[in-house]
């Protein structure tokens, strides 16, 4: 654990998550074999879901990108109105994770900002390295925009969310569709998201063994998505998004980073430089929080007042087009 002198300690319940956590996949477990490390995340994410909220609708969708397909779960609150889209990008340094172990969130998400969620089963790596993920979020972005609207999505209302890596893609394809002149998102909603490859910023020095997410699973995670093409990766806005020069022309953001967290920095500066750049951002700092902290919404309050206002940031950008 991290120097905690002249900061917030870290919330109680975040470190009860915490502990529970870390019995079921201690910090070794990046150097576990990756079917291992997969079964343990995704047994320990099925153990902390929360049950669904009432009369809401889901519906797995499997749509084609090249050389394939890409499965969708779509969380669609009861009625029969025409809503926004959320496209829900979820963590897990692009290594572990997907639809099922998001599935709550989603599903609260849907519910709480009066939203339809599709949420992308991208591949993962490393064997599926960048571009891989990108590829399969544009393939989802392409169905929402194209078939949408019989799953009543408002096509021209879609915001892109995403945890971590998540995060990561979320601003990626922001800056995808602004730079081939393509629809843009009516909004970017990144949650404690990885947007740099500097393992040195302060807060990654801060709290290179924090709860929940350390420098050394970043490194692994980073040598995961980045395969045998590393050094032009690294240089790829649209998987480093802190490599653009540009930030202009974006759409309105709200970010949130975790004190307790190695991607703090990257996400302050982030916000910064889109603010240079004339966009509007909202940052929310949570500097008793770590990373991961939306899973443990149902046993710390803290956790829940920040996921709740995630919500209420997604049903801002996707009903009014403002940031709150």
């Amino acid at each position: 654990m991290d120097d905690n002198r002249g900061r917030p300690p870290l919330d109680e319940g975040m470190l009860a998550f915490y502990r529970e956590l870390t019995a079921a996949t201690p910090p070794e477990a990046v150097n576990w074999p990756l079917g291992e490390q997969r079964k343990s995340w995704n047994a320990l994410c099925k153990s902390f879901a929360a049950p669904p909220p009432p009369g809401l609708e889901t519906e797995d969708i499997e749509v084609a990108r090249k050389d394939g397909s890409v499965r969708l779960r779509v969380y669609r609150p009861a009625g029969p109105k025409t809503r926004p889209g959320v496209l829900f990008m979820h963590g897990g340094g692009w290594v572990l994770g997907g639809i099922e172990t998001h599935d709550d969130m989603c599903a609260e998400i849907a519910h709480g900002a009066d939203v339809i969620v599709a949420a992308v089963d991208y591949r993962l790596a490393p064997e599926n390295p960048h571009p891989a993920q990108l590829e399969d979020n544009l393939a989802a972005l392409q169905w929402i925009r194209s078939e949408g609207t019989r799953h009543g999505i408002d096509a021209k209302a879609v915001v892109a969310a995403g945890d971590s890596a998540g995060g990561q893609m979320s601003a990626s394809l922001a800056l995808y569709l602004r730079d081939k002149k393509l629809p843009q998102l009516k909004g970017q909603v990144l949650i404690y998201p990885v947007l740099g490859h500097d393992l040195d910023t302060p807060s990654y020095r801060r709290n290179a063994d924090a709860p929940c997410l350390t420098r050394s699973e970043m490194i692994y995670y980073w040598d995961a998505v980045l395969g045998s093409e590393r050094h032009g990766n690294l240089q790829d806005k649209y998987l480093v998004p802190l490599a653009e020069r540009d930030f202009s022309n974006l759409p309105p953001a709200f970010i949130t980073a975790a004190g307790y967290d190695p991607l703090h920095d990257e996400a302050v500066v982030y916000a910064e430089r889109l603010k240079a750049a004339g966009s509007r951002v909202v940052l929310r700092r949570e500097p008793n929080l770590a990373h991961s902290y939306m899973r443990a919404r149902h046993v710390s309050a803290a956790c829940m007042e920040g996921f709740k206002t995630i919500v209420s940031a997604i049903r801002s950008l996707a009903h009014e087009g403002r940031v709150t």
